[in-house]
């Protein structure tokens, strides 16, 4: 045998374990260039399946006669699934079909994610006719009609959501996941890989300020808010970090109709703010919140800005509802991925911020703007790339996108199982949605097919409901609200998006503790009247005199001092904790020792009273006293004069579905032909009456 046939066997022998064939050292072995085309034509599957012990062959070989046998597309690519759900933020698995994260590999958007659906074939003629265009003149192609073929790339299909999202997108069909505690949460945030970061307390508005976190600043070792010392230090590091917040009241739509009247709102929001903070409240600046709403538009550029510029972590904190995902959706900074960074800012550490991060190992890398193309039609970076961290509370980052998918929006609580990293800025900062803490679990009173009318999605216009002595208010048949002053007329305006009933207070107990039958319907499940207590009672003793006189303390009419009138109107405003509030209002006559002095509410620009919360109520002041399953979900706040908005100029519901006025057009001149008529048929009657006399 010679040395030449001897290396060829060799050779071959080698070609057969190693793989690509394209990296041996054919220049040494010029007898293995006549095998080369045997082994480019033999199967990929065969090659492998030769393999001793390779743990992949049957895989592979699976795959390749899959794609033999339905005639998938070459381009089309086998990529893995997501390593977490892009709407609710769980990681992806296929195991527990209940659970949060499962993917059905039997549905369509994730067989063409995962590239196993069937793509239409192009006929061999197509593509001999588009390879001849692209061969000629620009020039001759559009004399003769013709455009040069532009090669379009296959996109890949946009991330699928998990079954339970999908479900709850388009049959609002799903169950609530756990909700974390305050605890959990500070856990989470301590693991952020930025030096600096920001939270944004998301308060709802249908509710403010029931949804607020006590002692967030505490609980998070987060920097507490500036006092009004000039001197007072701005800022503050925990563990190498520093976090700062903001509190965002979300929905401000639902206070009033227009934008000018919410933001004439802002000093009443900021004092029932502090009221809620207690005595940690009381000495503090606040002036770092914002009054937004996502569907209205109304300063989410301003807050989407302030992201962009802060940089760093920013963190969506808050309970359930109280709409952080559809703020997501506004104020995340879309499509400024090639944008340059910009220049230092007035916002601390946005520069170093960037430093520090580069060399996390939870960023994920953001590839070049060369490799752009490349980025939107290859598949994102999957699990096996990157391992994933089981011990770490913060899941990995999204890969960077201009319009990244985001997080999902839906009235059911707890929709969001996971936090949700989506990064922006080339690097520069992430915004992260976190799930929301238990809110009072009120839905869980009430029956299924009513849950989702407890969300308030647009702003209510009341009617104004007169409760007189020995009525009560029924709010879902479950809710009531009862006088307990005799002898005064209270009116209610109930902002919630459940239907409000007026009876008396026997038939209201009946229906309530659903013992009685009655047209009124009680959307409570069966068995919840059994549970139904004082939930306490409220006094009406902030002062809205100013506000509601109307035309006699204006000073372009009557223009009498508030001091010199010979009553008082007292109001406040009943929380239902993720509903909604009822408005109500008494007139008191003001009398010698009824009414102490420092409830006169004239020089108060909002005319509400500054009450202690260690101060005795006054006897005198009107009182209602509320019932609720188990006593929950009611609180009090200082009137907000929200029936004012709009509400009070209009005209009554029933005057304007009335008979319409009768038109007084031609009325006039009817008038005067009937006068015409009835003078002319007197000079005829006269001149019958003198003929008569002459004959």
């Amino acid at each position: 045998m010679s040395l030449v046939s001897r290396g060829t066997r060799i050779a071959h022998r080698t070609a057969r374990c190693l793989d690509p064939v394209a990296e041996l050292p054919t220049f040494l072995c010029p007898g293995l260039l006549r095998y080369i085309p045997r082994l480019h034509q033999r199967p990929r599957y065969q090659l492998l399946r030769n393999k001793p012990g390779f743990p992949g062959a049957s895989f592979h070989t699976s795959v390749s006669k899959r794609e033999s046998t339905h005639n998938v597309s070459t381009s089309a690519k086998v990529v893995a699934l997501p390593e977490q759900c892009a709407g609710c933020g769980a990681l992806s698995q296929t195991v527990y079909k209940d659970e949060p994260g499962y993917y059905s590999l039997s549905r369509k958007s994730v067989k063409e994610f995962l590239g196993l659906s069937l793509e239409s074939k192009i006929s061999k003629e197509d593509e001999l006719i588009q390879k001849r265009l692209e061969n000629v003149d620009k020039e001759l192609a559009q004399s003769l009609g013709f455009d040069r073929p532009v090669v379009q790339t296959a996109q890949r299909p946009e991330s699928p959501v998990c079954d339970r999202c999908h479900n709850l997108k388009h049959h609002q069909i799903g169950v609530s996941v756990h909700h974390p505690s305050i605890e959990s949460l500070q856990d989470t945030i301590s693991e952020s890989p930025y030096k600096y970061n920001h939270v944004y307390h998301v308060i709802d508005a249908a509710d403010f300020p029931m949804s607020i976190v006590p002692s967030i600043h505490r609980l998070l070792d987060i920097t507490p808010q500036r006092s009004m010392n000039r001197r007072s230090k701005s800022g503050r590091f925990y563990k190498g970090k520093k976090t700062e917040m903001s509190f965002i009241i979300t929905r401000s739509d639902l206070f009033a109709p227009l934008k000018t009247q919410v933001d004439s709102m802002m000093p009443y929001l900021t004092r029932v703010l502090r009221d809620a903070l207690g005595r940690s409240g009381k000495n503090v600046r606040l002036g770092n919140v914002r009054c937004v709403s996502a569907v209205r538009g109304w300063w989410t550029k301003e807050l989407k800005e302030d992201i962009w510029n802060r940089g760093g972590g920013g963190w969506m904190v808050g309970k359930v509802n109280v709409g952080k995902s559809r703020l997501f959706h506004d104020v995340f900074p879309k499509g400024r991925r090639g944008l340059p960074a910009p220049g230092k800012t007035n916002i601390p550490g946005t520069d170093e911020s960037l430093s520090k991060n580069q060399a996390s190992p939870n960023i994920s890398t953001i590839p070049k703007e060369d490799d752009e193309e490349d980025v939107n039609n290859e598949e994102p970076a999957v699990a096996e790339n990157s391992p994933l961290d089981m011990s770490s509370l913060l899941p990995p980052a999204q890969p960077e996108m201009d319009y990244p998918p985001m997080p999902l929006v839906s009235s059911l609580p707890g929709t969001t199982a996971s936090p949700i990293r989506v990064p922006f800025g080339n690097g520069k900062g992430e915004l992260i949605d976190l799930p929301g803490m238990s809110r009072g679990d009120l839905e869980l009173y009430v029956q299924e097919q009513h849950r989702p009318s407890l969300v308030m999605r647009s702003r209510v216009r009341p009617e104004q409901q007169t409760l007189k002595p020995g009525q009560s208010l029924l709010i879902g048949g479950f809710i009531r609200i009862t006088p307990v002053t005799e002898d005064v007329i209270i009116l209610a305006y109930a902002f919630t998006p459940i239907k409000g009933h007026l009876t008396s207070t026997e038939k209201a107990i009946g229906i309530q503790t659903q013992t009685r039958e009655s047209g009124v319907e009680n959307i409570a499940l069966p068995g919840v009247g059994e549970k139904i207590t004082s939930a306490g009672t409220f006094f009406l003793k902030w002062d809205v005199t100013k506000q509601r006189s109307g035309p006699v303390t204006a000073l372009d009419a009557a223009g009498i001092k508030v001091d010199k009138l010979p009553y008082r109107v007292l109001s406040t405003d009943i929380l239902i904790e993720g509903c909604g509030w009822v408005e109500l209002v008494a007139q008191v006559r003001k009398r010698p020792g009824e009414i102490s002095k420092g409830n006169d509410g004239a020089g108060d620009e909002m005319g509400a009273v500054d009450e202690a919360d260690s101060e005795t109520p006054d006897p005198m002041w009107p009182a209602v006293e509320v019932f609720t399953p188990d006593g929950k979900f009611i609180a009090s706040r200082r009137p907000m004069n929200a029936w004012l908005y709009g509400e009070a100029s209009k005209p009554k519901t029933s005057t304007r579905n009335g008979r319409p006025r009768r038109s007084m057009k031609g009325v006039k001149k009817a008038t005067k032909i009937a006068k015409r008529t009835v003078s002319l048929g007197t000079q005829i009657v006269k001149t019958l009456e003198d003929l008569m006399w002459d004959i």
